[in-house]
């Protein structure tokens, strides 16, 4: 049986060699359902036993949903193990709606971090994952989904109910209910707040809703969770007091869990030197921003909390419309890969002797994702050629010149202000950008050009693409070559198996640790890691010194350079 995450019949190293590029508990990840009672499917066969040792480092993998009392349970409750005969597994609580069950008040199951397996998939079921995380159903409805994703909405249902045993419209349903219970359980929002931040259309439906998933109303679901929820501390409230008018928002505080191990410091450090003026601060206490989203804007404060075995992302938010409550949380999620799988990444990646020293440095090593796609392209444009610290320069001078202001934040005019701008939209950079940027005019003109499209619709960036697709539509504008793309793809889709061999910084790392140190036979040698190469790329740029990115040191014929 191969695996590509956590398994309880792995043991002991073995020599490097291609790894399998299948993802999620077992081979059999695609089976929304596994057949109940069936001890002879080996997927099912492998479940049972996950969760008869209650073991965490599933929770979120799978579900165990238990026909006998009617409920679904993650694979750590500890509530006496079920016959086989009662046990049907699940890929997604929507699934164990469908089938009639509940969430298990005793270990609340959707209280973990989410599945790794819509990163580490790239198929239609799992883009189709990612869009509904962000909640594209609650904005575009299951017709804009489909849209999005280049087929119709009743092929999508199909391959949806196949792959994950649930359609569109109940997976979000079932996202919408796990948002609103963390809501309930972590805020002192109002009921009828929660209701509309989790995306219900109306309170009776949020009323039935969370009764019929949770089997007890919002404000019995809310008062159970006082005695043992942590409230936020003191490093949870850089954003100051609870909002009050003026345009300054809705203040809200939430604790996002993540897969232990978790090198949340070498997430917080890479945002930090990055850190664009106005748009974005380093604090003492982690990392500072403001954000565009589909309903307006926020300003986010994110700082590690939980515990070495049960580590967290405390996140203080302004957000001008609870609407946006629920994509603000996936995002965040993304950005700090907060359901990667890391112990089965680290023990993948440490099978190599040339990276197990810098797996024992650094467990837990994390890819960055991306808040705003665009955004994210735009800085990985503005860094090629030019140092890090000319790359922030550049971005910092284009924000303060394009930028919106945040309502109720003003301009102090320092470096450490605290974040009062928006980062321009691809319109303002398509319309002003020759006026403020400087440089080559080629590297000017590919920069206007890709504004012009992201503006126009040419080009789209989001959760939902295929690599390939993302890859080769970036490629095909002039300016963007491989490099470029592949960082992009890595950033904003969270692929894990990404390997950028023509990165200067990341070739001298593999040198520093005595891997090859060509571009040729540093992808030969990266084979071996696969599917998490974009993991080792992290190992490797950290093993450069600093961790940072550096592209190809010789443009290529799309005039892709070094990012330093």
């Amino acid at each position: 049986m191969t695996t590509a995450t956590s398994s309880p019949d792995q043991a002991g190293a073995r020599a490097p060699g291609p790894r399998p590029t299948s993802a999620g508990v077992s081979a059999g990840v695609s089976a929304g359902v596994s057949a109940r009672g069936n001890v002879d499917d080996p997927v099912f066969a492998e479940r049972y036993r996950a969760m008869s040792s209650r073991d965490a480092r599933f929770d979120g993998q799978f579900i165990t949903g238990v026909h006998s009392t009617g409920i679904y349970c993650r694979p750590s409750c500890p509530a006496v193990t079920p016959k086989p005969g009662n046990v049907s597994f699940f890929l997604t609580a929507a699934a164990a709606h469908e089938a009639g069950l509940r969430a298990c008040k005793r270990c609340l199951p959707d209280a973990v971090p989410g599945s790794p397996a819509w990163n580490v998939r790239d198929d239609l079921a799992a883009r189709a994952m990612r869009l509904i995380g962000d909640g594209t159903v609650e904005r575009e409805g299951v017709p804009g989904l489909a849209q999005r994703l280049g087929y119709t909405p009743r092929h999508l249902t199909r391959v949806l109910v196949a792959e994950v045993g649930a359609g569109p419209l109940a997976l979000a349903r079932a996202h919408r209910a796990q948002t609103a219970r963390v809501l309930l359980t972590s805020t002192d929002l109002p009921v009828t707040d929660v209701a509309f931040a989790a995306g219900f259309g109306s309170v009776r439906q949020f009323n039935d809703t969370i009764t019929a998933v949770y089997e007890r109303t919002p404000s019995a679901l809310r008062a159970g969770s006082r005695s043992s929820t942590a409230r936020p501390g003191p490093a949870h409230d850089a954003l100051g007091a609870g909002a009050v008018g003026d345009g300054a928002g809705s203040r809200i505080s939430l604790v996002l869990p993540a897969r232990a191990p978790f090198d949340g410091s070498g997430l917080l450090a890479f945002l930090g030197v990055r850190a664009v003026a106005g748009v974005e601060r380093s604090t003492p206490a982690g990392y500072e921003r403001t954000l565009r989203l589909p309903h307006g804007w926020a300003h986010l404060h994110l700082a590690l909390a939980g515990t070495v075995d049960a580590p967290a992302v405390a996140c203080t938010v302004r957000v001008s419309s609870l609407a946006d409550l629920a994509p603000l949380v996936s995002r965040v999620r993304r950005l700090f890969d907060l359901d990667a799988d890391a112990q089965a990444i680290d023990r993948a990646l440490a099978d190599d002797p040339a990276l197990a020293g810098s797996v024992r440095r650094t467990p837990g090593i994390r890819v960055p994702g991306s808040l705003d796609p665009e955004e994210t392209l735009f800085r990985a444009l503005l860094g090629q050629q030019v140092s890090v610290a000319s790359a922030r320069t550049a971005l910092g001078r284009l924000s303060a010149a394009l930028g919106e202001p945040v309502p109720g934040h003003h301009d102090r005019n320092t470096a450490d202000a605290e974040p009062h701008l928006l980062f321009p939209t691809a319109a303002r950079i398509a319309e002003h950008g020759r006026e403020v940027l400087r440089g080559p005019a080629a590297r000017i003109d590919s920069i206007v050009r890709v504004a012009e499209a992201l503006a126009v619709g040419e080009l789209a960036l989001d959760v939902g693409e295929a690599r390939a697709d993302l890859e080769a539509r970036l490629i095909a504008m002039p300016g963007i070559g491989p490099w470029t793309a592949g960082y992009v793809a890595m950033r904003v889709l969270g692929s894990p198996d990404i390997l950028l061999t023509s990165d200067l910084a990341l070739r001298q790392g593999a040198d520093a640790l005595g891997l090859p140190a060509t571009a040729r036979d540093l992808a030969a040698r990266g084979a071996w890691w696969a599917p998490w190469r974009s993991y080792a790329g992290m190992h490797l740029w950290r093993a450069a010194g600093g961790g940072r990115p550096a592209a190809p040191t010789v443009p290529d014929k799309n005039g892709s350079g070094r990012l330093r």
